[in-house]
């Protein structure tokens, strides 16, 4: 993750990212990214209108406009950004865990539950936005593209931990973690919180190969 990349999130997941005194030292595009950001996850893509978004960052609709040309264009670099730090995530755990397929086994389902239990958590940002978007929209390229990369790293994970059938354990654990954080929207963290468990049960009892099958 880049500095610039690491900086706007660490301001997201604070208590109150909009803080004005938080944003002031920030250059305007950041400051919109963040503000956009944070009232997208929080009202919704279609509710929120590009008055709202530069207000709370600081500024005005000409300098909004200034760094993206229509809100359809700010919408992309919003799902661009947050798809770079999902990446950013898969980049972090293959590097910390460079030969072993089992720590990174283990800090991706970590990070899982880093997720589904931080209190800021509303659910996912990238699959909230599809809802909302038309299938044409550019954002929705980003957002697929996205999410087919994530299960491409589930089923190169679970090939080097050596699972039998590591495309249908990857398309499991996705199907566990994306509709964990679906239901958040809908049913509350209760049921959710289930998945951290469930995921690692799943992961203990799926076939893997075994010594001589691995040769």
């Amino acid at each position: 993750m880049t500095a610039k990349l690491a900086s706007a999130k660490s301001l997201i997941d604070a208590a109150n990212p909009l803080d004005p005194a938080t944003l002031a030292d920030l250059p305007p595009r950041e400051r919109i990214l963040i503000a956009s950001r944070e009232l997208f996850y929080q009202q919704g893509i279609h509710p929120v209108g590009v008055e709202a978004i530069a207000e709370a960052a600081l500024t005005n609709k000409m300098t909004l406009y200034r760094h993206f040309k229509s809100k359809d264009e700010l919408i992309v670099a919003h799902c661009t950004q947050l798809a770079a730090e999902g990446d950013a995530v898969w980049d972090r755990i293959n590097a910390d865990n460079p030969n072993d397929p089992e720590k990174r086994l283990t800090a991706w389902v970590n990070h899982v539950e880093d997720v589904v239990t931080n209190r800021f958590e509303r659910g996912c940002a990238l699959a909230n936005a599809a809802v909302e978007l038309q299938p044409h929209h550019p954002a929705r390229v980003v957002i697929e593209t996205y999410k087919a990369r994530k299960r491409d790293q589930l089923v190169k994970l679970f090939r080097a931990a050596h699972y039998k059938k590591p495309e249908m354990t990857a398309d499991e654990v996705f199907l566990l973690f994306e509709g964990a954080r679906i239901s958040i929207q809908c049913g509350g963290k209760q049921m959710a919180l289930r998945v951290v468990k469930m995921l690692r049960d799943l992961l203990a009892n799926a076939p893997r190969k075994t010594p001589v099958e691995k040769r």
